[in-house]
């Protein structure tokens, strides 16, 4: 296996919840963290399972979970606000527990194990998403469209 595909690999079986203690991958998940170029985090959150590499093989698409919000009708999340983002980078690392990528903007990234609040977080999505279409659960996990117009919105 080459590098490429071994961290591409390490990237998928994260958010595929693979590394679950309890052999249930929906016990697990991954997060993202975004440091700044001096080391100060700046961003971090669950991530949605699906991923998408980008024939530039310079391009990850993945899903920040963003936008979920308790409503009368349960958790809920805006498709509009939990849409897909890129994550181009100049270079990538496995690391102990992750993927590190020096994105193109400066930036560090990982993508690590999801635990306290961003694995509660998954579980909220998991449950969401089961109230999609099978439609809409497709047309989320292909990552190509910038926008969401159908319901959540």
């Amino acid at each position: 296996m080459t590098a490429a595909e071994q961290w591409q690999q390490r990237v998928s079986d994260l958010l595929a919840g693979v590394h679950s203690s309890t052999g249930d991958p929906v016990d697990a998940g991954a997060r993202l963290v975004v440091f700044d170029p001096g080391g100060e985090e700046v961003f971090r959150t669950a991530l949605a399972r699906h991923h998408r590499f980008a024939d530039d093989d310079q391009t990850v698409w993945i899903r920040p979970l963003i936008g979920g919000h308790d409503t009368q009708d349960g958790y809920l999340f805006n498709l509009g606000v939990a849409r897909r983002r890129s994550l181009r980078w100049e270079s990538v690392d496995i690391v102990e527990y992750g993927v590190e990528m020096d994105l193109a903007t400066g930036q560090k990234a990982r993508i690590e194990p999801a635990d306290g609040v961003e694995l509660e977080e998954l579980t909220r999505w998991d449950d969401f998403t089961n109230r999609l279409t099978l439609e809409e659960e497709e047309s989320l996990r292909r990552l190509d469209a910038d926008s969401w117009h159908g319901r959540y919105a």
